[in-house]
C-alpha cells in the first residue's frame, strides 16, 4: 500500500466494527492500523505516528476519555470519537480533553469519512500559519480581513454581536464548537454558563444566512454539545 496514503489508527475493541471500519477506510484510499485495548492503541500512537486517530470510549481495559487525556500529553494528532454513548457530558469531557470531533454509533459512511477530511484538513496547517481570511459555501461568502458577508451575491448586515458569533465558527470550519467555548470566545469568561444567549443569536443568524432557517444546512447545532459551520455541502 503507498506511504502516501494515510494513516489512521482504530481503535476499537468489538470486532465487527472493527472489520466494517477498516474495510470502509481501505476501500477509500486509507490506510489503517487497528488496536482492540486502550494499553494497544497506545502503543500503536507513540510507535506509528498515525495522521488521525479513531477512539472508542468503551474500551476493556480503560475508559476512552483517559486515552485522549494521554495522547495529548504528547501528540496533537486528531481524535475523532466514535461511541455508542449518547450523553451530553461525554461528548463535552471527550472535546474538552481534547478529541476533535464525536460520533454516535451508528453513523453514516459519509459523516464519517465528512469528519475525517475536517480534521486531516486542519492538520495540515503549518503551527503558526495564518488563520484562513475568507470561507466560501454555496452561496456564502465570509471576508474575515474584510470583515464581509455575502450570501447569494448580495452584503448581509450583521450585528457585532452576530458577526464576532459566525466569525468564530468560521475559523473553526467542520468542527463542533462547545457552548462553552462560544459564549468565551464571543462574550467573555464570565458569561460560559449563558447557553440561552446563543440560542438567540445562532437563530438571528440563521434567519439571515439559511435558506429554510428551520432546517439548516450550514449552521448545524450539535444537541446538548455547540455548534458546527459545515465546510462541505450537506
Amino acid at each position: 500500500m503507498p506511504a502516501a496514503l494515510p494513516l489512521v489508527l482504530l481503535i476499537e475493541d468489538e470486532p465487527h466494527m472493527r472489520r466494517f471500519v477498516t474495510a470502509t477506510l481501505r476501500a477509500h484510499d486509507y490506510h489503517v492500523v487497528e488496536a482492540g485495548t486502550a494499553r494497544d492503541g497506545l502503543a500503536q500512537a507513540a510507535g506509528r505516528n498515525p495522521d488521525l486517530i479513531l477512539l472508542d470510549l468503551g474500551l476493556p481495559d480503560a475508559d476512552g476519555l483517559e486515552v485522549t487525556r494521554a495522547i495529548r500529553r504528547s501528540a496533537t494528532t486528531p481524535i475523532i470519537v466514535l461511541s455508542a454513548r449518547g450523553r451530553e457530558h461525554d461528548k463535552v469531557s471527550a472535546l474538552d480533553l481534547g478529541a476533535d470531533d464525536y460520533l454516535i454509533k451508528p453513523f453514516g459512511v459519509p459523516e464519517l469519512l465528512a469528519r475525517m477530511r475536517v480534521a486531516l484538513r486542519r492538520a495540515a496547517v503549518p503551527a503558526g500559519a495564518p488563520p484562513q481570511s475568507c470561507f466560501e459555501l454555496g452561496g456564502l461568502r465570509v471576508d474575515l480581513v474584510r470583515r464581509q458577508v455575502v450570501r447569494a451575491g448580495q452584503e448581509i448586515h450583521l450585528t457585532r454581536t452576530e458577526y464576532k458569533l459566525l466569525a468564530t465558527l468560521v475559523r473553526h470550519a467542520g468542527q463542533v464548537v462547545t457552548h462553552r467555548q462560544l459564549l468565551h470566545e464571543v462574550w467573555g469568561a464570565n458569561y460560559v454558563e449563558h447557553t440561552h444567549y446563543l440560542r438567540v443569536y445562532m437563530a438571528q443568524l440563521r434567519h439571515k444566512l439559511e435558506d429554510d432557517p428551520t432546517r439548516p444546512r450550514m449552521l448545524a447545532t450539535e444537541p446538548g454539545v455547540g455548534y458546527r459551520l459545515r465546510d462541505e455541502p450537506s
